[in-house]
């Protein structure tokens, strides 16, 4: 008898622990990025920072950008970083990063056309952890 019950035990165990095991579920984990576009012309290009007049005003804009800055011209097309200098009239899509504007993508345009600061997207992505 000691046998028998000590199987219904230890079965019952195994039936527990397996039943937990396929309740453990992935977390999901919800990142929400907000990108900002500004459109204008470039006043100062150094080794870490864009700075634009934008169109519809006198205050510049600073911007910091990295290797992760992708320069594209008005198709999406990728452009040489040798084309963003001095004068030329571009579009920043960046992100906040606390006090920061970091710059995501430049756009390099054509011609200038006053569009002003505009919201561009919002993703929302979810990661299973």
């Amino acid at each position: 008898m000691k046998t028998n019950q000590l199987l219904v035990v230890s079965a019952a165990m195994v039936g527990l622990t397996l039943g937990t095991i396929s309740e453990v579920r992935a977390q999901a984990t919800v990142v929400q990025t907000t990108t900002t576009r500004d459109v204008g012309t470039i006043s100062e290009f150094s080794p870490d920072t864009i700075v634009i007049r934008p169109d519809k005003s006198e205050k510049p804009i600073r911007y910091v950008y990295s290797n992760a800055t992708a320069y594209v011209d008005e198709e999406g097309a990728p452009v040489p970083v040798a084309t963003v200098k001095t004068g030329v009239p571009v579009a920043v899509e960046y992100e906040r990063s606390g006090d920061r504007l970091v710059a995501r993508r430049v756009v390099v345009r054509r011609t200038v056309t006053p569009h002003g600061t505009v919201i561009e997207k919002k993703t929302i992505t979810t990661e299973k952890r």
